[in-house]
C-alpha cells in the first residue's frame, strides 16, 4: 500500500479514508445538494463502499487520490477533496491529468473549508507532481463550486457536457 499523506491546515486534517469512516462517508453522499451536481443520482450502500475501495486503488496505484477532511477542532469528517484520474470517454479528455475535486458536507459548506483543503492538497500534489497538469471540472449551476476553483488557482478553458448536464472545464 502506498503511503497516503496527513496534510494540516490552522482548521482541518487532510488524510486518508479508513473502513470505520464508512458510515460517515455514506451520510455525506446521501446529501442532494453534494449529489446533483456530481452525477445527479444518490449513490448506494455498496456504490459508496465502491468509491471508498476507488480511493484507495487510485493511492495504491497513481500515487495520489482524494483525502478525508476532518475539522480538527471537533474531529469531524466534513468532506473529501484529492485528485483522480478516471478515464472518462468525454471530449476534451482529462485523462492523465490531477483532476481535481471536493466535497463538504452542506451544514459546514461556505465556511472556506473547501477552498483551506484544496490550497493544501494542490500545495501537496505541487511537491509530488511538479509540473503535470491539472484539470477540474464543476457543473455550471454549481456557483460556489466555481468560486472554489477560481480561488484556487484554477482558469476556465472551456466547457463539456456528463450526463447532458453542462459543466465548465478548468486547468490549473
Amino acid at each position: 500500500m502506498t503511503h497516503i499523506p496527513t496534510l494540516t491546515t490552522d482548521r482541518l486534517l487532510l488524510r486518508g479514508h479508513r473502513l470505520e469512516d464508512f458510515d460517515e462517508f455514506c451520510a455525506l453522499w446521501k446529501h442532494e445538494e453534494i449529489v446533483r451536481f456530481i452525477g445527479g443520482e444518490m449513490p448506494t450502500r455498496e456504490q459508496v463502499w465502491a468509491r471508498l475501495l476507488r480511493y484507495a486503488g487510485l493511492w495504491h496505484h497513481l500515487g495520489f487520490g482524494f483525502f478525508a477532511v476532518e475539522e480538527r477542532q471537533s474531529g469531524r469528517l466534513i468532506g473529501e477533496v484529492g485528485f483522480l484520474d478516471l478515464h472518462r470517454d468525454m471530449t476534451p479528455m482529462t485523462e492523465g491529468t490531477l483532476e481535481a475535486g471536493w466535497g463538504i458536507t452542506p451544514p459546514m459548506q461556505g465556511k472556506g473549508y473547501a477552498t483551506e483543503a484544496m490550497n493544501a492538497a494542490i500545495a501537496w500534489a505541487d511537491g509530488q507532481f511538479a509540473g503535470r497538469r491539472m484539470t477540474c471540472i464543476v457543473d455550471l449551476e454549481n456557483a460556489p463550486s466555481l468560486r472554489v476553483a477560481e480561488k484556487i488557482g484554477f482558469r476556465r478553458i472551456g466547457e463539456l457536457a456528463i450526463k447532458d448536464r453542462s459543466n465548465a472545464l478548468f486547468e490549473r
